[in-house]
């Protein structure tokens, strides 16, 4: 997609910007697996059909990688698969990510010179999966009950769950997939005493049923794509000593005795269950992909769709009206937000030191808050926008909406996660004195003054909650929390629209003068008036915009929206969408009616009735049909301006496109790191 001997398109930088430089070495052996038949959409299905393939696919998966030990230590690559298999098979998303990030990615970090034999997970003839949250415990998971005893006389530990609200909640242990083995946490005791919780390695089930001593049971179907979530527990399982994740958080020695470098039995878990934040940056990633997908269906089916003018003879497409393309033109500056966050966060973690560990942690977290959340305002919005054919499951808009509900809560709810994010950055920063008010107003159309509001109303967030809380009685913390959290909360999810506004700042600052620096300046400044206007009422008391600018706000959002709006299908080119991803959901194509066709149709019967009529050829009709849509289309150019004349020539677009498109990929491209 990048040729260096020919000058960078527009598409070509924005797509840069979406996915990084290496857009072709990280995500062009997942674009093209989705290209794979294997991998397309199927027609329909039982929910354990599709769990099936979902298996089988990961299979494939497995089998067309170079190192599944590769995959599972680089979070970058993790990542893209993610982003990549998520809007096309959520299930598989989930299934793979467990696999290679929670249960091989631990095993890996805590391999300690053990030397274990992970062949049978790196073959795949076993599927790892990760039991940590119990029925009773989810966000606290520190506090989970399930035990492990050491047993000298055997040299192990015993596995067992000691009441109802310790059964492991939701891992998939089911039978689909084969034989299942699983990482499970639970609190370690030796000669009575407490040392905190750790993981522990533990086969789960063969071809047919869990091993004895393991009690699996299906829970109740959840909204949207199938995974065998279940309940699991244990009752005196006894596994080897050598099924301790042991590592700086701890070890048994041979003669029974526990030895640790940290003191603290949270951190020890924390150790354990380090995987966690590239899961976040995960989770993500399916949220990115999701949105993004979503919103080219959205934006396409808004030109496809012809409805009446303002005329009875003239036919207009839906996205003409401002009613329809606005909030799609604001969804557009928020996806390449969530992209760029979500790059921020990645590079972040990648990069961490000791000594800014921490922060970086909380970027990822807070990040995945932020982006899973916005991606679900998206995939709403353009749902809606989609009427009807929206709602049905072949268009793929109802399956990526529940897996984003999903990824709301996996790897620690969305609240909780924000939650301890807002308690850190109260506490962990002195207080700071509002910032003054600027001598002079500035302008809205400049980028910097933007930012510096972005950042006022995340002061403004943080001082109001701790006035809040010095203001409650002193002595309940619980309740001088609650008088905290609400705009303490309100503080995170500024700091999050903050980093993104920077993160589209790095961005633009990259791109050389010319149109794609101009699609990405517009979204940039869109995506910052947006948020302003949400809250400027507060910026306009701290005296940081005046009166007249809080009323011109409007106005230069809409500007910008109709700029955004008419801009829209060279966006959606930039995200890079294989053609045959969307070919499978029907109303991303011109012909999307087609899809509705009936060959025994009194409308087709008609035709061999009556040869006086000039018998055409259904593929006649069809043409005759587009020439009179085409016709149509150009008709109201005048009424809709620049956005009409785009979506006048989709069809014959996307049509060229297609007839020009050159590989993306080489033959010889698997997942690697970074040179």
């Amino acid at each position: 997609m990048m040729n260096s001997s020919a000058p960078t398109s527009t598409t070509d930088l924005l797509t840069r910007v979406l996915y990084g430089e290496n857009f072709r070495q990280e995500h062009g052996f997942w674009r093209r697996l989705l290209t794979t038949e294997p991998f397309r959409r199927p027609a329909s299905g039982t929910p354990d059909e599709r769990l099936a393939l979902s298996y089988d696919r990961l299979r494939i998966l497995n089998e067309s990688i170079d190192s599944a030990a590769r995959l599972a230590a680089d979070p970058r690559a993790l990542a893209a698969l993610h982003e990549w298999l998520s809007p096309a098979d959520p299930s598989l998303a989930t299934v793979a990510g467990i696999h290679y990030n929670l249960f091989l990615g631990s095993l890996l970090d805590h391999d300690n010179g053990s030397r274990r034999d992970l062949s049978e997970f790196l073959q795949l003839r076993r599927t790892g999966t990760f039991l940590c949250t119990e029925v009773a415990h989810g966000n606290d998971a520190p506090a989970v009950e399930t035990t492990a005893t050491y047993d000298r006389e055997r040299d192990g530990f015993v596995l067992h769950t000691p009441h109802s609200g310790a059964q492991k909640f939701m891992p998939n242990t089911g039978p689909a997939g084969g034989p299942k083995a699983g990482l499970v946490a639970a609190r370690l005791l030796v000669d009575g005493t407490d040392h905190g919780v750790f993981l522990f390695l533990a086969p789960l089930t063969d071809d047919v049923r869990p091993l004895p001593g393991v009690r699996v049971r299906r829970l109740p179907a959840r909204m949207g794509s199938p995974v065998d979530h279940c309940l699991t527990s244990f009752d005196r399982f006894f596994v080897g000593r050598d099924a301790l994740l042991a590592g700086e958080q701890g070890a048994v020695g041979e003669r029974g005795k526990f030895t640790s470098e940290v003191a603290n039995r949270r951190r020890r878990f924390l150790a354990s269950i380090e995987r966690v934040a590239p899961g976040k940056i995960s989770m993500s990633a399916c949220a990115v992909g999701s949105a993004r997908v979503t919103l080219a269906i959205a934006v396409r089916y808004g030109g496809h769709r012809l409805i009446t003018g303002s005329r009875a003879s003239q036919r207009v497409p839906v996205y003409a009206h401002r009613t329809h393309h606005g909030p799609l033109a604001g969804a557009m500056a928020t996806v390449f937000a969530m992209s760029l966050l979500h790059r921020r966060a990645l590079q972040r973690w990648e990069e961490r030191t000791d000594a800014d560990r921490d922060e970086a942690e909380r970027l990822v977290a807070v990040a995945k808050g932020w982006i899973t959340w916005r991606a679900r305002d998206v995939i709403v919005e353009c749902r809606e926008r989609c009427g009807a054919q929206g709602l049905l499951e072949n268009n793929g808009m109802t399956e990526v909406f529940s897996g984003v509900e999903g990824v709301i809560t996996a790897e620690g709810d969305n609240v909780a996660i924000h939650a301890k994010a807002a308690a850190e950055m109260m506490f962990g920063f002195a207080p700071r004195a509002r910032s003054a008010a600027p001598s002079a107003p500035g302008d809205l159309s400049d980028p910097r003054f933007l930012r510096r509001l972005l950042a006022a109303v995340e002061e403004i967030c943080f001082t109001r909650a701790r006035e809040r809380m010095s203001a409650a009685p002193f002595g309940d913390f619980l309740g001088r929390w609650n008088a905290a959290s609400g705009p303490a909360l309100r503080g995170v999810e500024a700091y999050a629209y903050r980093q993104a506004a920077e993160a589209y700042a790095h961005a633009v600052d990259g791109l050389p003068a010319g149109p794609a620096r101009d699609r990405l300046g517009e979204l940039q400044r869109l995506f910052a008036l947006q948020w302003v206007d949400r809250n400027s009422g507060d910026l306009l008391a701290a005296g940081q915009v005046t009166a007249e600018q809080v009323e011109e706000l409007p106005d230069a959002i809409e500007r910008l929206i109709a700029t955004v709006a008419a801009h829209a299908p060279e966006l959606v080119d930039s995200f890079a969408l294989p053609d045959a991803l969307l070919a499978d959901r029907p109303i991303a194509g011109p012909d999307y009616a087609d899809a509705y066709d009936d060959p025994d149709g009194a409308w087709h019967q008609g035709e061999d009735r009556a040869p006086q009529c000039g018998r055409e050829t259904r593929s006649a009709r069809l043409r005759v049909r587009d020439r009179i849509r085409r016709r149509s289309v150009r008709e109201s150019v005048g009424a809709v301006g620049v956005g009409g004349v785009l979506l006048a020539y989709w069809g014959t677009t996307s049509v060229l496109s297609r007839w020009l498109e050159k590989p993306q990929v080489s033959v010889d491209e698997s997942v690697r790191r970074k040179a």
